[in-house]
């Protein structure tokens, strides 16, 4: 394994991280859309009236499975390389997972309490809490290449890294902001969206010249 030891059994093994990682993953996406139910028997008028009730309920489904998308994207490709984990990494990941678990609860307080600030103040949050651990994750396997195959390229670590602060901070950010305008802070959000466009296309183009 390029000249590092090799992990002295399967608990070493990074296999067994990410096949707990993507099972987290599909569950809490999975539980994101419990709450998308309609009443049963419902008049043509009732219908159309819980229809539109619930929308609130599918915009914010959405966000939180694209947010999770991104995360469990971002969690491979940190462990492309790696073939063994220690104690640290085992920790950061479990960490990273329980947050990743949690996302469904703040889901539900924004669909169903979207207007209320400590609603958009939890969600902003969880969202910034989980990019924390992960980025954090991310600095400990790139300054730690003798867990890896194939250690890290310098440039490709730093985007990765800058990607994740930068949903970190617009996300912290937005935690105070909800308490003056939650939708303004909502709206704050969308400015991940260029930022997050011009960052993976950045990661690829390095990805692909290593």
């Amino acid at each position: 394994m390029n000249g590092y030891r090799r992990a002295r059994d399967e608990e070493g093994s990074a296999a067994r991280v990410l096949a707990l990682s993507d099972g987290v993953f599909a569950i809490a996406m999975t539980l994101l859309a419990l709450d998308i139910t309609l009443p049963t028997g419902l008049a043509p008028a009732g219908f159309e009236h819980a229809l539109g009730e619930l929308m609130p309920n599918l915009w914010a489904y959405a966000l939180s499975f694209v947010v999770i998308a991104a995360f469990w994207r971002g969690h491979h490709q940190v462990f492309q390389h790696v073939r063994e984990v220690d104690g640290t990494v085992v920790k950061l990941g479990l960490l990273n997972l329980g947050l990743i678990a949690l996302m469904p609860f703040p889901t539900t307080l924004l669909a169903e309490y979207g207007e209320q600030p400590q609603s958009v103040a939890v969600y902003s949050g969880a969202v910034a809490a989980i990019g924390a651990a992960q980025l954090s994750l991310t600095l400990v396997l790139w300054k730690r290449p003798w867990l890896s195959s194939k250690a890290i390229p310098d440039h490709v670590a730093r985007n990765d890294v800058l990607d994740l602060a930068s949903m970190v901070l617009v996300f912290a950010a937005a935690v105070p902001l909800a308490f003056v305008s939650p939708a303004g802070a909502e709206w704050w959000w969308a400015v991940l969206v260029p930022v997050k466009v011009v960052l993976g296309r950045r990661g690829k183009r390095l990805r692909a010249a290593v």
